[in-house]
C-alpha cells in the first residue's frame, strides 16, 4: 500500500470514530490532566487506590521468580483456563471446556475488540445499551459495523422493553450488554435478560456480555445471561480480573463461549496482543480459587464506599442514583443549577478539588441533551479519600 493509501486508511478510521469518539478521549485525558495540575481528588477514573489480595500478589511474585516470564500460549495458560472453567461452574453452574471454550485476553477491552472484529463485517449492526463503555463505539466504528443503541432511562437506568424490541432487527449481528453496568451502576433485571435472549433467538443474533463487575453486586447474586435457557450456544461471556482483584494494571481478561466462536475470536486475537501477562496468569488462577468470603467482602466494602460518597453528594445538593453494583454512581447536578455536566467537570477541580466525568462522554451526540446534567463518580477508593472528597464537595452548596 502506498503512503497515500495508508493515510486514507487512517483517515477512514478517524471518520468512523467521529467527533463523538474524539470527544470521549479528550474529556478523559483532560480530566486526568486537571487532577494532576490542581492536585484534585480523581474520582473520574475507575481504578482502585489499594492493592488486591496478598495471596494473588504473592503468586505473581513467585511466578516471576520461578521464571514464568516468556510468552504464554495464545489462548492462555492451562492453569488459568482451568481456573476460569472451575469459576464458571462454582458460581453459576456453567460447564465449559477449558481447552476449547475458554480464552485468556489482555483485559476485557481486548476481548471486546477481538470479538467485534471477528464476528462482524461492514454493515452489520451491533446493539449496545446507552450510556455505553467508551471503547464499544470505537471498536464498532473501526470494524465497519453500525452502532445502534437502546437507552437506559433514569433514575434507575432501566430498559424500556418496547424500545428494546424495536431496536433488535434481522440486521442485528451482536447484542452487546454490560451487566453490572458502567457508567450507571445499574443491573439488568432477569426479565430483561430473558427478553434479550428471546430477541437474539428470534433475529439470529449473538449475545456479547461484558461482566467485569460480576463479583461487585450489592444485593443478591450476579445472573450471567449465558445461564438462561437458550442463551449458552449464542453467548460470548467476557470478564476480567482487574475489578475483582484490584489489579487493573495487569490486564488479564477472558472469554468463555462455544468452541467455534472461540476459534473465530482467537484468529483475530493472535494479531492483536497474541499473548500477555504470563506471570499474572497463574496468580489470577489463585484469585479465582479464593474463599467465598473474599468475594462477598469485596462487594460489601464497595457498597459501603458507594453509600459514603452518595451521602456526601446528596449533602452537596446533587440528586444521586443508587448504584446496584460496580465502581460508579451517577449524580445529577441540575438541582445545583448546573445543567451542563461537561462545563461543571471542568470547574469542579477548582470549585471543590474533585474530578468527575460527564455522562455525555458515554452517549451518542443526539442523546447528549438527555444526559447533559449527569456526572459519573468512581467510589473504588480508600474510605478516607472518599470522605475528604465528600467534605470538599459540600462547599458547592455554600
Amino acid at each position: 500500500m502506498t503512503v497515500t493509501g495508508n493515510w486514507q486508511r487512517t483517515a477512514r478510521a478517524a471518520m468512523l470514530l467521529g467527533d463523538d469518539g474524539e470527544l470521549r478521549q479528550t474529556i478523559f485525558a483532560e480530566m486526568s490532566g486537571l487532577a494532576v495540575r490542581t492536585s484534585a481528588i480523581n474520582l473520574g477514573q475507575g481504578f482502585p487506590d489499594e492493592d488486591g489480595p496478598p495471596e494473588v500478589l504473592e503468586a505473581a511474585q513467585k511466578a516471576i521468580r520461578d521464571g514464568i516470564n516468556q510468552y504464554a500460549p495464545g489462548i492462555g495458560m492451562p492453569v488459568l483456563r482451568n481456573a476460569i472453567a472451575a469459576h464458571q461452574e462454582r458460581f453459576y453452574g456453567l460447564a465449559v471446556d477449558p481447552d476449547r471454550e475458554v480464552m485468556v485476553t489482555a483485559g476485557a477491552t481486548e476481548a471486546i475488540a477481538a470479538t467485534i472484529l471477528a464476528l462482524t463485517v461492514e454493515g452489520d449492526e451491533v446493539l449496545t445499551l446507552e450510556p455505553f463503555y467508551d471503547s464499544y463505539a470505537a471498536i464498532i466504528g473501526l470494524s465497519g459495523a453500525v452502532h445502534k443503541t437502546v437507552p437506559l432511562r433514569g433514575p434507575e437506568f432501566r430498559l424500556d422493553p418496547d424500545e428494546l424490541r424495536a431496536a433488535v432487527t434481522d440486521r442485528t449481528r451482536l447484542i452487546l450488554i454490560n451487566d453490572p453496568h458502567n457508567p450507571t451502576g445499574s443491573i439488568l433485571p432477569k426479565e430483561h435478560l430473558q427478553l434479550l435472549v428471546e430477541l437474539a433467538i428470534e433475529h439470529d443474533a449473538l449475545i456479547v456480555t461484558d461482566e467485569v463487575y460480576e463479583h461487585l453486586v450489592f444485593e443478591g447474586a450476579h445472573v450471567p445471561i449465558a445461564s438462561l435457557p437458550g442463551a449458552r450456544e449464542r453467548t460470548i461471556s467476557i470478564s476480567s480480573a482487574g475489578k475483582t482483584f484490584s489489579t487493573t494494571g495487569w490486564k488479564i481478561g477472558w472469554i468463555t463461549a462455544p468452541a467455534e466462536l472461540i476459534d473465530a475470536i482467537l484468529a483475530v486475537k493472535q494479531f492483536l496482543t497474541y499473548t500477555n501477562g504470563a506471570p499474572f496468569q497463574p496468580a489470577i488462577a489463585v484469585g479465582l480459587g479464593l474463599a467465598d468470603s473474599y468475594f462477598a467482602d469485596a462487594a460489601s466494602t464497595l457498597q459501603e464506599k458507594s453509600a459514603m460518597l452518595s451521602r456526601g453528594l446528596v449533602e452537596a445538593g446533587f440528586t444521586v442514583s443508587k448504584p446496584e453494583g460496580g465502581y460508579f454512581l451517577i449524580a445529577d447536578a441540575a438541582p445545583l443549577g448546573y445543567n451542563d455536566a461537561d462545563e461543571l467537570c471542568r470547574l469542579l477541580p477548582e470549585l471543590a478539588g474533585v474530578v468527575a466525568v460527564p455522562v455525555t462522554a458515554f452517549v451518542q451526540p443526539e442523546r447528549r441533551a438527555e444526559y447533559g446534567s449527569l456526572l459519573r463518580f468512581a467510589y473504588c477508593k480508600k474510605f478516607e479519600l472518599l470522605q475528604r472528597a465528600a467534605d470538599q464537595l459540600s462547599s458547592l452548596r455554600r
